[in-house]
């Protein structure tokens, strides 16, 4: 059985269409399709289920795709063992600043001590541009803020949102709240000024940066206050009390998304790694085991 429709085939289920799966591939939808095709002709039955919005498992091929997962790492595990990837495997690996400087800490030491050979590339931005990246098939791994739903994502948990202003500063201290925010786009943004226009409480934008310092950096200041997870509160700061008179932010979804059709003992152990270490967190609240996948 020809491993490469097997890869395009896993492929094509995890990320629910033939356009998304040829991104992450990087062949043609056209070039993915017949693959799927050649399977199909050599198994003698239809494996997907092609519909105008997605495509779905037939009977069949939800029957095969834990042995085509199964065959895959063997083979993943068989190039490893001869050498094959000589200085070692490269782990595309993307998540915010602030998560990164979460989580990173506890997982690179460990994680180096069992694969002194992986190569990491860490890639820090906005949740939202790191994973439209990874629907184009540039990242391998990405810890995300779920900012709209996704048919890669993996939900590891919740985690509150806070109101967040320099120690000795409260926020009845400002007529007109003053507001440093991520640019347009970000949920953290979205919630704060929902949240303040349902109370209707006057706020202005003041300061607004993509970076967590060009954040931190005015509000540790007292010059702004801005909305954080309880992970992410600067040096100097401190979350506003539920007594304060603000309005609740809620929660926002923590999800990873793996590459496609592609696994290996390093990818699979730095996954588990990272998902252990967010859904231990104090702060987060992680799903029910139904729940734990979409």
């Amino acid at each position: 059985m020809d491993t490469v429709l097997l890869r395009t085939f896993v492929t094509v289920a995890e990320c629910q269409g033939f356009s998304a799966a040829g991104k992450v591939l990087h062949r043609t939808q056209s070039a993915v399709s017949l693959q799927i095709k050649r399977l199909e002709d050599q198994m003698g039955q239809a494996l997907l289920e092609r519909t105008s919005r997605s495509v779905l498992l037939t009977a069949p091929g939800e029957r095969l795709l834990p042995y085509a997962r199964h065959m895959l790492k063997l083979e993943d595990e068989a190039r490893e063992a001869l050498g094959d990837t000589r200085r070692g495997e490269l782990i595309r690996f993307a998540t915010s600043e602030e998560q990164a400087a979460a989580y990173l800490p506890a997982l690179l030491p460990r994680y180096a001590e069992r694969f002194p050979d992986t190569r990491l590339e860490i890639h820090c931005d906005m949740s939202a541009s790191l994973v439209k990246r990874f629907q184009e098939g540039l990242l391998d791994v990405v810890l995300s803020i779920r900012h709209l739903p996704t048919q890669s994502g993996q939900l590891l948990g919740w985690e509150p949102m806070v109101w967040v202003v320099a120690e000795g500063v409260s926020p009845a201290d400002w007529a007109t709240l003053p507001l440093a925010l991520n640019p347009e786009g970000c949920i953290f943004r979205a919630h704060a000024l929902s949240a303040l226009g349902r109370e209707e409480r006057r706020w202005e934008v003041h300061y607004s940066s993509q970076s967590p310092t060009g954040i931190n950096l005015p509000v540790q200041a007292g010059l702004a206050m801005t909305v954080k997870t309880p992970r992410s509160v600067p040096e100097g700061c401190r979350i506003v009390g539920e007594a304060e008179g603000l309005p609740p932010l809620g929660q926002v979804e923590i999800e990873l998304h793996r590459r496609p059709g592609h696994t290996s003992e390093a990818l699979e152990a730095f996954c588990e790694e990272l998902e252990h270490l967010v859904i231990d967190h104090d702060d987060v609240a992680a799903p029910e085991p139904s729940e734990a996948v979409t």
